[in-house]
């Protein structure tokens, strides 16, 4: 732990896909990344938590599977409040920092 980060955006986003399905292999297809590196970051979360925020089912004749468990659902959707919380406080900085940005297509 301390030097790994426990929950980011793209870890936000792997477990929004790991609970729409159902799978650890399917969450890594669906964002374009390898099974090995989507496992590591399912590994640093369940690590970096009271609990694991996902549940791995053995394989089989149907094959394994993976759930996001409820401590997971709650970590995922305080995370996304608190992102939302600071995009509406940064709105106005960002409005004038977008103003300081060149024009596409300007040197």
């Amino acid at each position: 732990m301390g030097s790994e980060i426990a929950i980011g955006p793209g870890k936000a986003d792997l477990l929004e896909a790991i609970a729409g399905s159902g799978s650890i292999s399917a969450a890594a297809r669906q964002m374009g990344m390898s099974y090995r590196r989507a496992w590591t970051l399912v590994e640093v979360m369940n690590r970096s938590f009271r609990g694991p925020l996902v549940d791995t089912l053995t394989g089989g004749t149907g094959g394994g599977g993976a759930r996001v468990t409820e401590l997971g659902a709650d970590v995922l959707a305080r995370y996304r409040a608190m992102e939302t919380r600071a995009a509406v406080a940064v709105a106005p900085e960002m409005r004038a920092f977008a103003r300081l940005l060149a024009s596409p297509g300007k040197p």
